[in-house]
């Protein structure tokens, strides 16, 4: 089993703790989708697409997060030959809640603009190479410049930004509530709703909106705290998020993306 993924991918993380927490072996191959080595002729003929996460087993290839995981837990479950946990609605309740939330516009809405559009426009020309590369994929690799395009078109649009910042307020409120009356997003146990939310603390993090979005809400606040004792959490999140490390992948991706701009290797 491979899985296609990228540390810093929000539904990367929720497959990687999936997979750690049902204690499922497998390959990782890291992809960085902001170098565009999502968009490189191979991978790009696997899943065109072009999103991360890409879970493959065998002939068998998945590329929608909640598919991926679900897939992950009926095959732990036959492995190990258990039976359901009850309250399986619930978790499945969650799971597609949490899905439900997108947080690209979130994400890029708080980055400086020099920075999102230098890796914009480096991404696009990585496109246009590879479009040249291989012609007989020019239409696929168009769509995804076109999708480009449009990602800077809804960056100027204030209420998409908006709309995107209140179904996150709306998916944290609906967690404190929950969590008055379970420790856990889906019950008194783990799940993998829980590995589903999980990532969506660990973006607000990375973008330094703890005290807006966490912090005022005590229930997952704690959450979060318990969360991050878990050997799961460990692997997938503390080991490049810990110190320094939070910043040497996204400081190793720029100097990758400045030097590729300068020799216009693309």
């Amino acid at each position: 089993m491979q899985l296609y993924h990228h540390p810093y991918s929000m539904d990367s993380q929720k497959v990687r703790l999936a997979l750690e927490e049902r204690g499922i072996d497998y390959t990782s191959y890291h992809v960085n989708p902001l170098t565009g080595k999502n968009m490189e002729v191979s991978f790009f003929r696997m899943n065109p697409s072009a999103k991360i996460p890409v879970f493959k087993n065998g002939s068998h290839i998945i590329y929608r997060t909640i598919d991926i995981i679900q897939y992950i837990d009926r095959l732990a479950v036959s492995l190990s030959g258990e039976v359901n946990v009850p309250g399986v609605e619930k978790v499945i309740e969650w799971m597609q809640k949490v899905d439900g939330w997108n947080p690209k516009m979130l994400t890029l809405s708080h980055i400086p603009d020099k920075y999102r559009n230098f890796v914009s426009k480096f991404i696009r020309r990585v496109i246009i190479a590879r479009m040249a590369e291989s012609p007989e994929l020019a239409s696929n690799y168009h769509e995804k410049l076109r999708d480009a395009y449009e990602t800077e078109d809804k960056m100027r649009d204030l209420d998409t930004v908006q709309e995107s910042e209140e179904k996150l307020i709306k998916l944290l409120d609906d967690a404190e509530m929950q969590l008055e009356e379970t420790i856990y997003i889906a019950g008194d146990e783990f799940t993998l709703a829980d590995t589903m939310f999980v990532p969506v603390l660990v973006r607000i993090t990375l973008l330094n909106l703890e005290e807006e979005y966490i912090n005022c809400r005590p229930k997952v606040t704690a959450y979060y705290q318990l969360v991050k004792h878990r050997n799961s959490y460990k692997v997938v999140i503390g080991k490049y998020f810990s110190g320094w490390r939070k910043h040497r992948t996204i400081l190793k991706t720029l100097c990758f993306i400045c030097i590729r701009s300068i020799f216009r290797a693309y």
